[in-house]
């Protein structure tokens, strides 16, 4: 007879907040498979597409049930990823239309398509291991 396979310890958060925020990775990780797959970017794919939109919305509706939890800092991560990638896409904006800035521009965007892949990754494999993203 087989034995039960021992469910993880989720440190006291209900299931199906962790279950929450498993979508809204999901959600962010489809952004930024849009930006790589058309004709978007990466960063812009992640804050224009609707699947991020979505996700942000998310947070912001489901922040005080987290709080004081270890999905907390998911929540966070997951907020300032968006808002740090639209704040650099301004940068980017601003850059992109001078004649000297637009080298710097395609660099910028690709690095940052990168470490919106990367934040992404890193927070998804944290919630998997059931742990807070630091």
């Amino acid at each position: 007879m087989q034995e039960p396979i021992p469910a993880a310890d989720l440190q006291g958060v209900r299931p199906s907040l962790v279950q929450l925020t498993h979508i809204i990775y999901g959600l962010h990780a489809i952004a930024v498979l849009v930006g790589v797959t058309s004709a978007a970017t990466v960063a812009g794919g992640f804050v224009f597409g609707l699947p991020s939109l979505i996700a942000v919305f998310l947070n912001y509706l489901k922040r005080s049930d987290v709080n004081g939890t270890w999905l907390e800092s998911h929540f966070s991560w997951q907020i300032r990823t968006f808002w740090f990638t639209a704040l650099w896409l301004v940068v980017y904006g601003l850059l992109i239309i001078t004649i000297i800035g637009i080298p710097i521009a395609w660099i910028m965007i690709a690095i940052l398509g990168l470490w919106v892949a990367y934040r992404v990754i890193r927070g998804w494999v944290a919630l998997a291991g059931v742990r807070p993203i630091i």
